[in-house]
């Protein structure tokens, strides 16, 4: 057999790659609990791109199978061993200050634009179509390979969880989700809540916080926060205070009135919940500029400690500052900050922990010092680190090879490029995708023909 040339493959159907990938970026696939219904547990948003990445399979000559609307896969080869390949189909709220449409799925200056173009829609129809001209070109494969399709990776990993209680795991297998050349290793990701119970008492102070809205997800930094306040002292300069503030911040914000009420807004910056320094956290700005005024007892109790992880992202505020050689500083995230003076308030954050920490102490940690100022520790998860021994790279995200016995995380993103995951004009290059693709392409061969 001449050797392939993979790239030469792809770009004979890059035409329909675009088309595909385009369409597929134009389903707006966030978790929508509020529709699910029990043939759409996760909203029609997430169903509606199931179904259209399961049809594509089908139409091109895929063996295809719904997972409970939960998950997927479309499969090819024959053999007893399963290289798996894991993608996922949701994707984070597209958040504010988009110069295109998050869903438009616009090419400009050699880049495709839209939420989830390189995390993971872009990266997961690379590995699709690495997998058709596989099938395309009728090469001998030794195993099956399967391209599985999660639709809950952002959120609780649901997907997968279902998908292995009722499917078979991978002899082998990789997750188009990450970086290249290989990630070898994944920090531990907890997600978990610090709540504030209801606080009853006359407010008193300066001013009384009403409400607090921040975030929506554990993994992103907010990009937009809203704050509801009563101001009782009517020497509190407010207005001035908070320009004098954005100002300095070099923040965008907003201040206005309704009624007795001012309403405050705040401008962010977004970015993955893996690394909070990329971003500007709108919450914990706007806590700590709160912070500088005598708030009722309820309202500074929260902010006091939102503000805490100002400029703090690596544990300083529970004193478990961690790092080591094989995957970096332990980091936390505040994603979800909420705040009612009726109910109370919750902070949802995430930690991504090396590979060496020790978990149950630092959630003891956590959590003696989460009592220790009259809020509970609810809702702790832990997802386990996963090494694999090799000179490669490691991250702080999460990613589908954590959920497989013998696999790693490979690729898309390249050396040098930009991480806009999670960000506002996500996008990624057109050109990268259909590399990416002929990787693939040639990975699925080589370990599917031993």
């Amino acid at each position: 057999m001449s050797e392939i040339q993979w790239l030469d493959e792809v770009l004979k159907r890059k035409d329909d790659l675009i088309k595909d990938l385009q369409s597929f970026l134009q389903i707006k696939s966030v978790l929508d609990e509020e529709h699910a219904t029990a043939d759409a547990p996760l909203g029609p948003g997430i169903k509606k791109a199931l179904e259209y990445i399961l049809d594509l399979g089908e139409k091109d000559g895929f063996k295809s199978k719904n997972v409970g609307n939960l998950a997927g896969h479309l499969e090819m080869g024959q053999g007893e061993e399963l290289l798996g390949i894991l993608g996922h189909i949701d994707v984070v709220p597209e958040g504010d200050g988009w110069s295109v449409d998050p869903y438009g799925a616009v090419i400009k200056d050699g880049k495709i634009y839209a939420r989830g173009s390189s995390d993971d829609k872009g990266p997961t129809m690379a590995a699709y179509y690495g997998m058709k001209i596989v099938k395309e070109l009728g090469l001998p494969l030794n195993k099956r390979v399967r391209l599985i399709i999660g639709t809950d990776e952002e959120s609780g990993w649901r997907c997968v969880d279902h998908y292995f209680k009722h499917e078979e795991m991978p002899t082998i297998g990789f997750v188009p989700d990450a970086d290249f050349p290989i990630i070898y290793a994944e920090k531990g990701i907890s997600n978990f809540d610090i709540v504030q119970p209801a606080q009853e008492g006359q407010a008193t102070g300066q001013i009384e916080l009403l409400s607090f809205q921040s975030g929506r997800r554990y993994n992103m930094v907010p990009d937009f926060a809203e704050v509801h306040v009563h101001v009782q002292d009517e020497t509190v300069d407010l207005e001035h205070s908070y320009q004098a503030f954005l100002n300095e911040a070099n923040l965008e914000g907003n201040i206005s009135t309704n009624g007795k009420e001012r309403i405050l807004t705040l401008v962010g910056v977004s970015a993955h919940g893996a690394e909070p320094r990329n971003g500007k956290n709108a919450g914990i700005f706007m806590a700590k500029f709160l912070d500088e005024f005598q708030l009722d007892e309820s309202g500074a109790k929260f902010v006091a400690t939102v503000s805490q992880f100002f400029d703090q992202s690596r544990g300083e505020v529970f004193g478990i500052q961690y790092t080591d050689d094989v995957s970096g500083d332990l980091t936390i995230n505040v994603g979800i900050m909420s705040f009612q003076k009726e109910s109370g308030g919750k902070i949802g954050c995430t930690m991504r922990y090396p590979v060496t920490f020790d978990i149950e102490k630092g959630k003891a940690k956590i959590e003696a010092l989460v009592k220790e100022n009259g809020f509970q520790l609810a809702k702790f998860t832990d997802s386990k680190p996963t090494y694999v021994k090799a000179e490669l790279l490691a991250i702080g995200g999460g990613t589908y090879a954590r959920a497989l016995k013998h696999g790693v995380a490979f690729g898309a993103m390249f050396p040098g490029r930009e991480d806009v995951m999670h960000q506002k004009d996500e996008y990624a290059y057109v050109d990268d995708l259909l590399k990416a693709t002929a990787i693939y392409a040639q990975a699925i061969y080589e370990l599917a023909k031993a």
